[in-house]
């Protein structure tokens, strides 16, 4: 059975140590979006697409060396 979106960001904010604010600004500019959808908030199709990308561009980053740590202002991807 396939996890609830809810179920996937909360192991994304565990795994990578990033406040929910700062997750939902990155992620979809809205800070408030982790607590919307721990009250019930469903996210549209494109919505729910940025979020996938931003956690999968996220480890990628992760795993190429690129993070400046757990929870940076940037999400985790160093600035060029």
């Amino acid at each position: 059975m396939e996890r609830s979106l809810l179920q996937r960001v909360n192991a994304f904010l565990n795994e990578s140590g990033m406040p929910p604010s700062t997750f939902g600004r990155a992620a979809v500019r809205d800070p408030r979006f982790v607590s919307d959808l721990r009250r019930g908030r469903v996210p549209g199709r494109k919505t729910l697409a940025r979020v996938e990308n931003f956690m999968s561009k996220w480890r990628a980053d992760r795993s190429a060396g690129l993070d400046e740590g757990a929870g940076s202002r940037h999400g985790g991807a160093v600035r060029q």
